[in-house]
């Protein structure tokens, strides 16, 4: 899909018209993967745009730190190569306001469009612990399977805290391991034994099993929506 970016402002030519095409094709190209439930990368890239539109209006993101730069001089003193914008910012201010303006509705209304998908997806999930959960819930599995397909998907995960900005934020990380295939013979509890005896450093996983009635895209949609509810549940014994 078609993307945007970061300093697409600023990038190239700076005119309202010209911008407003560029941005309208970027949320068309959003919009038709929306269409076929696939909901990232392009969601959590729209909420990264309305992000920073909304610290530039709030005055917490300088708009000369998206202006292409060039060498200016070296400082001899400190040591440090200094960058000066090639774009008189005087002249160019109120056609990005103009175009700020314009586009941060628009943003904002196809991520809406996109969280609304995100929570019908989300209820079409089951989510369920395979066998008896541990006291310690920060690695394990996720056996991903949907109604009328054969293949089981599974997935390692681990969760870490990270500190940022003196804050503690809680992180996942998912894999693919292996696929395996429905069958009498081959349940989700053997599955599970079977990842035992090969993956030795998880001798008593958390296992979970997450099951999607419909046909939804597996990596843009079922892993994401599925790290979601795995953080969730890791986290709850926290609180």
């Amino acid at each position: 899909m078609n993307t945007l970016p970061k300093n697409w402002i600023t990038r190239g030519t700076i005119d309202f018209e010209y911008k407003k095409y560029e941005l309208l094709a970027y949320l068309k190209a959003s919009g038709q993967s929306f269409k076929s439930l696939k909901l990232y990368p392009p969601l959590a890239d729209l909420v990264d745009h309305h992000r920073l539109l909304q610290e530039l209006e709030e005055g917490r993101e300088s708009v000369s730190s998206l202006f292409p730069k060039r060498i200016s001089h070296l400082d001899i003193q400190s040591a440090k190569i200094k960058y000066e914008s090639t774009i008189p910012e005087d002249k160019v201010m109120k056609e990005i306001r103009q175009i700020a303006e314009f586009a941060k509705p628009r943003i904002r209304s196809k991520i809406e469009e996109g969280v609304e998908i995100f929570e019908f997806v989300k209820g079409q999930l089951a989510f369920e612990p395979v066998g008896i959960l541990p006291i310690y819930k920060n690695e394990g599995y996720v056996l991903l399977t949907r109604e009328d397909q054969q293949e089981i998907h599974a997935f390692r995960y681990k969760s870490s805290l990270i500190e940022y900005a003196g804050d503690r934020f809680r992180s996942i990380s998912i894999w693919l391991i292996d696929t395996f295939r429905k069958s009498l013979a081959q349940t989700l509890e053997q599955i599970k034994l079977r990842l035992i005896k090969e993956i030795k450093d998880l001798p008593n996983p958390a296992t979970w099993r997450i099951h999607s009635e419909q046909d939804f895209p597996i990596h843009e949609t079922l892993v994401p929506i599925s790290k979601r509810l795995l953080l969730n549940a890791v986290s709850r014994d926290e609180t």
